[in-house]
Order: C-alpha cells, then structure tokens, then sequence
C-alpha cells in the first residue's frame, strides 16, 4: 500500500520544493523503494503550454505527450521513473473537467461545490495509479495563504484523515532568514507559516528550514517547541553549491531517517554511490569549455532549464565544467552588431527552441557564423528549423523562410496539419487552439545507416525522442537542402517529417527537430549533449 507525502510551501516562493522532492525521492530510491512524484498547482491555466516562459519558466514535455510544470524535470533527473499525464495537475484542469461533468448532467442536477466535488477531483487524482508503488510524493505549487491553493489543503487534511497519520506524512518548507543587522537568524516566519497551516487542519510532521546560514541547536529547539514537531524533525536546509549537492546534504541531516522514522519504515542505509560521482564530477572538472546559447527567453535562466542542465550533464560526461553563455539572438539583428565577436569566444554554439519571429534572424546569423567558422553547432526544434533556413539561403534559395513568421515564397518551413502518432492521424488547423495542439511526446524517428548521428546513438537506427512543435522542415526542400550539404539523416518512420540535419562536411554541425534535453539526467547524459561537448572540448584545443 503506498505511502503518501505531502509537500507544502510557506514564507516565500521559490524556496525549492521541487528539488526538495526530487532529492527525498531519489533519497527513498537509494533504500530500495519505488516512487512517484506529483505536482499540484492552483492557478486557473489547464497547462503550462501557452504560458510565457517567462512567467513560468520552461515547459516540460511527457513521453505521453503532457505540457507540464518544470518541476517535473526535476523529478525526472533526480529518479529517472519517467512522468505520464497524471503527475502534473491543475486548478485550471479541475474545473475544467468538474464543469465538463456538470453541463453532461453527471451530477444528476446537484450543486456542484468546492467541497465535495473540487476536493474529490484533487484527492482522485493523488490516489490514482498508486497500487504498486512504496512512496508518493505530491508537490504542491504556491505557499500556504494563498487563496487559490485552498482547496488543495482542504483536500491534503480530508486524505490524511481518511488514509490515516500512519499512512500519511506532512513536510513543510519554510525560509529562516537571517537579518545582518541583527546578526540573528528568525525564526517568526517559519511559526506564523505553521500556524497558517494548522489553523488549515494540516499539522506537518516535518519541518524542511531554507536558511543561508547553519541552524544553531536552540533556534531548531525552539522552532520544535512552537511548531509541534519533534527537534529532529526540525531539518536545515542551507543553501547548495550545485542542485546534486541537494540529496547528500538532505541525508546528512537526517530528512530521509526522520521520513521513514514517521511512517515506522525500517530500510538499508541508501546507496549513494552515483550522487558522490555526479558530485564529483561536477565539482572536480579536469577542463572546461564555453557554450553559446543564442535564443530569446535568456533573461530568465528557468525558461531554458533542462537544456542548462543538460549541458552540465554533457560537461559531467566529459569530465569538464561547461560556461554557459546566454546570448539574445536579438542583438545580431542590429545593424551594427558584431556577431563575430561575440561568438568567436564560443567553443560550440547552441540554437534552443522558441517560438515566433522575434530573434529568428540573429539565430539564423548563429548557424552561418558557426557553419563557415566551423564551431561545433546544435540546434533544437526551432534551432534545426533555422538551420534548415540557412542551408536554403545558403544553396541559392534568398527568400528562405518560415510561414511561422509571416507569408513567404519559399516555406522551407511550415505549419504541419497531419501526422501520425500511437493513436492514428493526428490533424490540425492554423486556425486551432495554442494549447495542446502541437506534435508533443514522444516518437520514433529512423536513423541513416553510417550517419554521425546514429555513431552518437550508438549505432542505433531507431530512437524515442520528445517533441513540443508545430512547424516542421517542408520535406519538398530536400533535395536543395542536400545538394548544398545539408543531409537529412533522421526521418519519421513513415518518411515524411525530417527529425534530424547534419552536415558531414563540419566538424559538429546536428539539428534536430525533437528536444533531446528532456531525457538527460545526471546519471545518464544524454548522448547528443556528451558529444556536443566532446566537440566542445576538441574546438577549445584549437584555439
């Protein structure tokens, strides 16, 4: 019977929960249990997929085809069980389908109110699919106090009356920030946050205190005094170096004894092995290499999250610390912009994914530098779109472009309106919906026998890569494309849709069209991002 483990906020935001959870799970891993983890957030969109990354950061894509929250990346990366659609809810996605029901007559013509109905849904969801599972983990978005995320509380105090404290286990992280002037480290914030949540019906077992500076025994006595919790149930969280710092400094306090302790769960001490040499890895480069990164969402550094960690895990591969560069493709569209010097400096040079005509210039200018340079070059989604562009301009075809930034004469790339997934074909308009209408999860693409690609692969000659778009490489360019040394060597399997573009003629030169950063983890680089920067570290030895 699983076990189920609630996670809350208080304080401030972004104090780490996500990371909090992906560590205490993977921590659970490491003894032998298996987990899942769940994220629950309270503000009204259905999905993250039509919100700006910079007002919530990247969207993370689900082998099912989920637009998710980012903190599910975190999950992933930290216990490599794979998220699904129901991991990841919202309060946009509740009423949405409680309002569905209502108007079908499902409710029999009952008053539909937050409680019961919003908090069955809620509770349903945690509950579901958790037969063969030790632990499961949910996450909850916001901080206590918020109005939106009261339905979500009422619903963690209605499970742990009904599954029972034995069954149940609360974890609340606060901030204990520490005022210079005073010279003191506070405690008040974390009691007022408590009692918040108490006057809520949900007492926490186990306090989780973000401080900047080490927690001293008698500010932790006193924390466990005014907050009904035991003093070793009271666990400090300073600070990291690095995120994979985050499941050795949680054990070292004792999260994971006092979790198991609560739910009187006797296990072996975890193997750590693997977090010791990712943090060694991380910690004792033996190089390092400098990475551009040419895309639009760069002033805020969670729009680009997991191809930020991807690359570490690329460097972690290697054996070298990479230095991210984050570059606005805006900047080369200016008329007196000096790509050249700014992008000289760069080992290697990354196109990321985005989405609408604003920087695409700037990131076509990127793929010429590096094309006729000859600086290792990866491109993502739009990236290999921008780079199919510019191998078009580049073969004689001036007017190349895409429909996603206007009308042109030469769509060497377009909308895509039908395709084929695990449930048949899949259509689309122009004219639909943003959200959740693009080509999402995963599907196979086909490998060209001897291509560098398939080298990368291992060899393989089918892989399962990640999608989030909804423009494709118009396959009637092909052969222009090829003549002028742009090869096509991944394709759908129906031949259709162009997935991967390299040139043999480059040192390093991949496009592809899925998004490969979703699938690396620390313990498991991905393959294109171990290679990129292997090419990396070759480019920095001639230079």
């Amino acid at each position: 019977m699983a076990r189920f483990i609630f996670i809350t906020g208080g304080v401030v935001s972004s104090l780490g929960k996500g990371l909090m959870a992906a560590s205490l799970a993977a921590l659970l891993q490491a003894r032998g249990f298996r987990v899942r983890i769940r994220k629950f957030d309270p503000y009204l969109n259905v999905d993250p997929g039509t919100m700006s990354p910079y007002q919530h950061g990247e969207v993370y894509v689900t082998d099912d085809g989920a637009e998710t929250d980012l903190d599910l990346g975190h999950y992933e990366r930290f216990t490599g069980v794979s998220a699904h659609q129901n991991d990841n809810i919202t309060s946009g996605r509740v009423y949405r389908d409680i309002i569905a029901r209502e108007r079908r007559g499902d409710y029999l013509g009952a008053t539909v109110q937050v409680i019961p109905h919003v908090t069955d849904e809620i509770k349903a969801f945690a509950l579901a699919n958790t037969e063969d599972l030790d632990f499961v983990l949910c996450e909850f978005g916001g901080t206590v106090g918020d109005i939106e995320g009261l339905p979500f509380i009422e619903a963690i105090r209605q499970l742990r009356n009904e599954l029972g404290r034995e069954q149940t286990c609360a974890i609340h992280v606060t901030l204990v920030p520490y005022v210079s002037a005073a010279g003191e480290l506070k405690t008040k914030p974390t009691q007022h946050s408590v009692r918040e949540l108490t006057s809520l019906g949900v007492q926490p077992d186990v306090l989780l205190c973000r401080c900047e500076h080490p927690l001293p025994d008698g500010e932790r006595a006193k924390i466990a005094l005014f907050c009904n919790v035991r003093k070793e149930a009271v666990i400090p969280a300073l600070d990291a170096s690095s995120i994979y710092n985050v499941p050795l400094q949680y054990h070292a306090e004792g999260l994971d004894d006092e979790v198991l302790r609560h739910f009187g769960q006797d296990a072996p001490d975890p193997d750590l092995a693997v977090w010791d040499d990712i943090v060694d890895r991380f910690h004792h480069p033996e190089g390092e290499v400098t990475i551009g990164v040419v895309g639009k969402y760069v002033g805020l550094p969670d729009a680009y999250k997991s191809l930020n960690e991807a690359l570490i895990h690329g460097g972690m591969a290697n054996r070298v610390k990479v230095n991210i560069r984050w570059i606005d493709a805006e900047i080369f569209e200016q008329d007196d912009a000096d790509i050249a010097a700014r992008l000289e400096p760069m080992h290697g040079i990354l196109v990321p994914g985005g989405f609408g005509v604003r920087g695409s210039e700037g990131k076509i200018a990127s793929v010429r530098f590096a094309r006729e340079r000859g600086v290792p070059f990866f491109g993502i989604c739009l990236g290999m779109q921008m780079a199919c562009v510019e191998g078009a301009r580049s073969a004689g075809i001036e007017a190349a472009s895409s429909t996603e930034f206007g009308a042109t004469d030469e769509p060497v790339v377009g909308i895509i309106t039908e395709w084929m997934s695990a449930e048949g074909l899949q259509q689309r308009g122009a004219d639909t919906d943003l959200g959740g209408t693009m080509r999402l999860g995963a599907y196979e693409a086909r490998l060209s026998a001897n291509s560098h690609v398939s080298a990368i692969y291992g060899g393989a000659t089918t892989i399962s890569e990640r999608h989030r778009h909804r423009y494709e490489v118009n396959g009637a360019y092909r052969p222009a494309l090829e003549q002028g040394g742009l090869i096509f060597s991944g394709m759908s399997p129906d031949g259709l849709l162009p997935e991967i573009v390299e040139r043999p003629d480059h040192p390093w030169f991949v496009g592809v069209q899925f998004h490969p950063e979703l699938k690396s983890k620390p313990f498991d680089p991905h393959p294109l991002f171990a290679s990129f920067i292997a090419a990396a570290v070759h480019q920095s030895r001639l230079v």
